[in-house]
């Protein structure tokens, strides 16, 4: 055999074999077929195997040789096939380059991925979600995974010292690769309203003042001063508007249309002299804001969120995109999904996704009681048919599912049920994000609980290919003046 045709057979079954990083083994056994016992073992030699790496992470020690090997050779034709099924798809373009920050599990990089685009660096801190973007996008050879954006924004010197000015500023050059598009999803927990409301309950900083989330928008702002793409999409809950009486919202614009009047704040001082600021789409418009798109005109969910739609000024001037590109003219869908079309039968869905009697009792009894107050406090219940819309899935979804219950009024004869409403599962929620169609498989590698929890954090797909599908006749001509 010769070199070639060994190292495809080796990439292989890596490829294969890099599963057991990503999957729960409950979940393998139940997507795959493959009995528990013989996941649990594929699984123990997975751990061996990423135990016996060497300081090079790029090149297989001997006996990580060994251990992929007795893997490839123990695998029956089936359980390959199986495995193959449930590989991650390429999904990579080459027309432009982007990153991908605080990327959850992907709902943002899916629709750039769609019209062109190549993945060059993704950024998520929260070790299951990386699983599951791992599950569904395979990136290209260049592209880098990072846990904690200040590892690169933020650099220490070897004693701990925080590097600053040009030292800082050179780290982030070096280690960020270049990119044409840059997209964010930065965290909501600090300007979120039922965020700002915990943070509050437990006496802690909020927005900017919160010292794990509330900056990072700064460490995006550190990497458009150092880097300049020509494009920065930006997304955040409807709050971020109106938290702390406008006045976060009004620091954002101001660092982001001024950005290089603010590098005393980014890095300590002025370091540069020909920077640019960024063009914001829509930025005065206030009633109805184009920039808050709400994604039930996509999918059968209330959820608004905002974006900003952020082009380097010397661009938009030497191409007059402030003319050219309007959040107004986001194409909105003639029909979109209906719960119909999301959510599977009542018949066929576990039992384990209705609700207990005890926590349906707890629901309905504390929707009664403050209704009887005159309070909107209560559950959200929606029928599988075309007009109801759901209310917005949260992070919190996995506790109650309050937000979000299904009407089994048709398993009233059914002893086990009794008409109890149930959750959506977590592939349910997959379609209501718009990752899929019904058509279609979303990879779940994880539990329900965390998928829950992904999904609520997550963006309306569908809402930013709107955004992708509306500056896509404009990237050519951006990327070739910005060269």
């Amino acid at each position: 055999m010769n070199q070639k045709v060994l190292n495809l057979h080796i990439n292989q079954a890596l490829e294969l074999f890099g599963l057991f990083d990503w999957w729960y083994p409950q979940r393998l056994v139940e997507e795959t077929g493959l009995k528990a016992e013989r996941v649990k073992s594929l699984t123990k030699l997975r751990k061996a195997f990423n135990e016996s790496a060497g300081k090079n992470p790029a090149r297989l020690t001997r006996k990580q040789m060994d251990i992929l090997d007795v893997f490839a050779h123990n695998l029956s034709f089936l359980e390959s096939k199986a495995l193959e099924d449930i590989l991650p798809i390429h999904v990579d373009g080459d027309k432009f380059k982007f990153i991908d920050l605080f990327a959850g599990i992907g709902g943002i990089r899916k629709p750039f991925n769609s019209i062109g685009g190549k993945c060059v660096l993704t950024c998520e801190w929260d070790d299951y979600a990386q699983k599951t973007y791992k599950a569904n996008w395979a990136s290209c050879e260049e592209h880098q995974f990072i846990s904690d954006i200040k590892n690169i924004t933020q650099p220490k010197y070897k004693d701990g010292k925080p590097k600053s000015g040009k030292a800082q500023a050179n780290h982030i050059n070096d280690i960020m690769p270049d990119h044409d598009v840059l997209l964010a999803g930065f965290p909501c927990q600090p300007f979120s309203i039922a965020g700002v409301s915990k943070k509050n309950a437990l006496n802690r900083a909020h927005g900017f003042e919160c010292p794990d989330q509330g900056q990072l928008f700064f460490d995006i702002c550190r990497i458009l001063t150092v880097k300049q793409p020509p494009i920065a999409i930006l997304e955040n809950v409807k709050n971020l508007k109106s938290h702390n009486k406008g006045t976060t919202f009004q620091v954002i614009k101001e660092i982001l249309s001024n950005l290089p009047s603010h590098q005393e704040i980014l890095f300590s001082r002025k370091i540069y002299e020909n920077k640019q600021a960024y063009w914001i789409a829509n930025l005065r418009d206030e009633k109805p804001d184009p920039k808050i798109i709400n994604g039930k005109h996509y999918t059968p969910q209330h959820r608004e969120r905002i974006v900003l739609l952020c082009i380097r000024e010397d661009i938009v001037e030497k191409l007059g995109l402030n003319t050219k590109i309007n959040l107004k003219n986001i194409i909105m869908p003639e029909s979109r999904p209906t719960l119909m079309d999301i959510l599977e039968p009542n018949t066929k869905v576990n039992d384990k996704y209705t609700l207990t009697p005890k926590l349906w009792a707890y629901l309905y009894n504390y929707a009664a009681k403050h209704k009887a107050k005159g309070n909107g406090f209560g559950y959200g219940m929606v029928k599988r048919n075309k007009t109801d819309v759901t209310r917005t899935l949260s992070a919190r979804y996995y506790k109650d599912g309050s937000e979000v219950l299904i009407n089994q009024d048709n398993m009233k004869k059914s002893k086990e049920k009794d008409g109890r409403p149930r959750r959506m599962t977590p592939q349910e929620c997959s379609r209501l994000m718009g990752f899929v169609t019904k058509d279609e498989h979303f990879n779940i590698p994880v539990s329900d609980t965390r998928a829950y929890k992904q999904f609520g954090n997550s963006v309306v797909v569908p809402v930013f290919k709107a955004v992708a599908d509306l500056i896509e006749p404009h990237i050519s001509e951006i990327i070739k003046c910005n060269k």
